[in-house]
């Protein structure tokens, strides 16, 4: 018999591995995101962030381990039940008909409604509100080829509001933005409240907007915890090979870090 849902639970990944092409991808990862807050996944290309989130959003299955949703194992819910709770944004996305801002919202609305049916007021709503939550109202009748890499993010990031979800996984959302557009975008994730887990490579900006950080090396938790605590200059020397000093120009504020070179150039 399933064991009933536990509401307070959320979303877990308890002790987790994944191999892909005879490789050990991630090995005994553990990540229990905090109602309400960002985590962000921090470690270098091949660390796994992007297959941990793959596994958090059950597009692949651990090899060990398992993933739950209040408590029940993600394998064995289905698919347009987790899709009610649970929304993605990933690095790129496209289509090759000729939407528009509103057509690619509206997709999120998928989950709620049956087969051939018409959108409801409700899911109208829903499309209005997420459009208004991301600044997008005026540009709900632009085509989706007419926006510049920003503001397809923030569509991407109407579509999973719209789904009216309380856990939301990003997978490096701000590469290939200018800086304006990586705070903004950035800016909008910490302002929804949703439980949200968001991989990054910009450990400045991941101090800034995460309430709390996992670091990945070769597929392994090596630190967790609040930014001021994670974000140590041993820590970067050992996960990316880059000197750095780390210093908290505000005591009450994020840490900054400022980079040096690699272990093995000449100081500056």
């Amino acid at each position: 018999m399933t064991a009933p849902a536990r509401a307070g639970e959320g979303l877990r990944a308890a002790r987790v591995s994944r191999t892909a092409g005879g490789t050990l991808v991630l090995d005994g990862v553990s990540l229990t995101p905090r109602p309400g807050t960002v985590t962000g996944l921090l470690g270098p290309n091949g660390s796994g962030k992007s297959t941990l989130l793959r596994l958090l959003a059950g597009v692949l299955a651990p090899d060990t381990g398992v993933v739950t949703l209040d408590g029940r194992p993600l394998a064995g819910i289905g698919r347009r039940t987790v899709a009610r709770r649970l929304a993605t944004v990933e690095q790129h996305a496209d289509t090759q008909v000729d939407l528009t801002v509103a057509d690619i919202v509206r997709l999120g609305r998928v989950p709620h409604r049956r087969a051939w049916t018409p959108a409801s007021s409700a899911d109208e709503e829903a499309v209005r509100s997420a459009l208004a939550r991301t600044g997008l109202t005026d540009r709900a009748h632009r085509s989706w080829r007419t926006l510049s890499g920003g503001e397809r993010q923030r569509v991407q990031i109407a579509r999973a509001l719209a789904q009216d979800p309380r856990e939301l996984l990003l997978d490096e959302p701000t590469n290939h933005l200018d800086i304006q557009h990586q705070l903004d975008l950035l800016s909008l994730v910490a302002s929804l409240r949703l439980t949200s887990v968001i991989a990054l490579h910009d450990l400045n900006l991941a101090a800034l907007y995460c309430d709390r950080l996992v670091v990945l090396k070769e597929g392994r938790v090596v630190a967790s915890g609040e930014p001021a605590d994670v974000l140590t200059e041993e820590l970067i020397a050992d996960v990316y090979g880059v000197r750095a000093a780390v210093t908290r120009p505000d005591p009450a504020g994020p840490p900054h870090i400022r980079f040096l070179g690699t272990l093995t150039s000449r100081a500056d």
